[in-house]
């Protein structure tokens, strides 16, 4: 069965085929650089991350470009604000964006070009949509794509011009021929970066430098996969095809994926109300696997709303991981162990791939390796009989850690983390203190393994632990 994919384009899930055989070319949207990135965009960071992953892992050969917003109105305003130039807050800003891609355990794109190096593809662009009558530059240096010249606007978003007509506000004094036009080039002020250009010293529209560097960075006029937050369908995904297909004649992107919004206990980000965490800050509080563990309870597709209570669920479920990992590490010491297939791991995994075959359903996936590790756990209980045993253990762990790992990328920066030998003397310690019944030491060894980065529970199956 192929992978399928809700195509917000059609409204329905399709067969995902690419253009060129298993070459998957995809773009999507990167930050705008004048602030550090917030939890809202770990989610689109990480969830385009795990589809990337799994389309590898599916045999594909993804080519993954996100591109970095460097110059628009709020770095300048930023750049006044803090009496500096907008280059030193934008690169400011991208060296902490690429401190927060490492520590999410998130991998960089094969791109991540920025709107700044690409200026000249923009001009080239904006001046072949003016020669062909799909833009228009008017007195001052602005240049507006004309969107009644292109019959198809709205399809993304399934509205019809006139509709539309009834959100936009008008503007006072505009010189545009319909209020829907969109800016390709802003003329700059005074004092602003600019870059010389036909129409006189400015900028691109932030819309302009998509289609320009997803084209020319993924080498191709139709991209496979287009992605981005839902946020972002109307206007700027629709001006993006508004202006990629005027020029190239030819559809833009095959598959429009996208992901839904975060709020914070119930609300909307937002800064002046202090209800706003950036990556940084839930990363002093949590830890990488956590924070991707509350993201993949919910299809990816689903608006979701980021607390305490559900990041500390998501930690309590990691804790299912490390009580397994930590029982087979115990099991399995011997050295070259041969893995042997059991029934109820080859039925997992074909769940697992099912689940993330229907349009990255990481719910379902995660449903599937939590019931791998609850019948690994029993068949650790009730089969130290089997002959093969420890295969069939071996091969249990190998599987879960593998699709945890390398899809979602769990365990990245954790199970790096190596137990060392004070922590297993610390452990086997308090295991013979339970066992002799001291409580008081055992007591004491728990808090002294926690202030060393381990929770340590105790269970019917004897003592259990987990990073923290």
């Amino acid at each position: 069965m192929p992978v399928q994919i809700y195509n917000s384009l059609s409204g329905k899930k399709e067969d995902f085929i690419p253009l060129s055989g298993n070459d998957v070319r995809m773009y999507t949207c990167g930050i705008t650089v004048y602030d550090r990135s917030h939890i809202g965009h770990a989610r689109s960071l990480y969830v385009f991350d795990v589809i990337r992953r799994y389309l590898k892992f599916r045999g594909y050969n993804v080519i993954f470009v996100r591109n970095i917003t460097d110059i628009d109105d709020k770095i300048i305003d930023r750049a006044i604000e803090t009496k500096r130039s907008a280059h030193d807050v934008s690169e400011e800003q991208i060296r902490f964006y690429y401190e927060d891609l490492k520590a999410l355990g998130v991998a960089p794109g094969d791109a991540e070009p920025k709107a700044t190096d690409n200026i000249p593809d923009m001009i080239t662009h904006i001046q072949g949509l003016i020669d062909k009558g799909f833009a228009y530059s008017i007195p001052g240096g602005d240049v507006y794509f004309d969107v009644r010249a292109f019959k198809d606007y709205g399809k993304l978003s399934g509205q019809s011009i006139d509709k539309m007509h009834e959100a936009v506000r008008i503007e006072k004094d505009s010189q545009k021929k319909d209020p829907l036009d969109f800016v390709l080039w802003k003329s700059s002020k005074p004092g602003e970066p600019a870059w010389e250009s036909p129409w006189g010293g400015g900028r691109p529209g932030w819309h302009i430098e998509c289609s320009c560097m997803s084209m020319k960075h993924l080498h191709t006029k139709t991209l496979d996969i287009h992605a981005g937050g839902r946020d972002l369908i109307f206007p700027h995904h629709e001006n993006e095809i508004a202006q990629s297909e005027a020029l190239t004649n030819v559809h833009f992107a095959n598959y429009w994926i996208h992901h839904g919004l975060l709020t914070i206990n119930g609300q909307k980000m937002s800064k002046s109300s202090g209800n706003f965490i950036t990556i940084a800050q839930a990363l002093a509080k949590y830890s990488a696997d956590e924070i991707k563990m509350f993201f993949l309870f919910s299809h990816y597709a689903s608006n979701i709303d980021f607390s305490e209570e559900k990041v500390l669920e998501a930690r309590k479920a990691l804790g299912k991981f490390d009580v397994l990992f930590y029982r087979a590490s115990g099991l399995l010491k011997e050295k070259n162990i041969e893995p042997v297939q059991a029934g109820f791991i080859s039925k997992y995994k074909h769940e697992f791939i099912e689940a993330m075959d229907d349009d990255f359903n990481t719910p379902k996936a995660l449903a599937a390796l939590f019931n791998l590790i609850n019948d690994t756990n029993l068949y650790i209980d009730q089969n130290s009989d089997d002959p093969n045993y420890l295969g069939v253990i071996y091969h249990a762990v190998d599987i879960l850690e593998n699709l945890a790992r390398n899809i979602f990328g769990l365990f990245l920066q954790e199970k790096d983390k190596e137990l060392s030998a004070d922590l297993k003397a610390l452990l086997e310690e308090r295991a013979q203190a339970r066992e002799l019944k001291n409580f008081k030491r055992s007591d004491e060894l728990r808090v002294l393994l926690k202030e060393k980065g381990l929770a340590v529970e105790d269970g019917k199956t004897g003592q259990t632990w987990r990073w923290i």
